[in-house]
């Protein structure tokens, strides 16, 4: 899993069968090894812009989906009220 902010909406108006009713977003990496990373999410959860959020990817993020052939590497699962400092 990765923490990520929703920095954008991503709006395709021709993709796969599968992915109709989808709503993507572009998401930024905040902390660890990837920091800065971008990639396209699914939002199952009604994120907004602004939103830090938890993210699930590979073959956990089509489970999410229900459905292991959708063709998804990420998925956003959570919103993140407040950061906890464990240590």
């Amino acid at each position: 899993m990765l923490t990520a902010k929703l920095i954008d909406n991503v709006w395709a108006t021709r993709k796969a069968e599968s992915l109709n009713g989808f709503k993507f977003m572009l998401a930024e990496v905040i902390g660890g090894n990837r920091e800065g990373e971008r990639l396209i999410v699914v939002d199952i959860i009604s994120a907004g812009i602004g939103d830090r959020v938890i993210v699930c990817t590979g073959s956990s993020a089509r489970r999410m989906l229900g459905d292991d052939n959708v063709p998804v590497d990420a998925v956003v699962i959570g919103i993140i009220d407040e950061d906890c400092n464990f240590g």
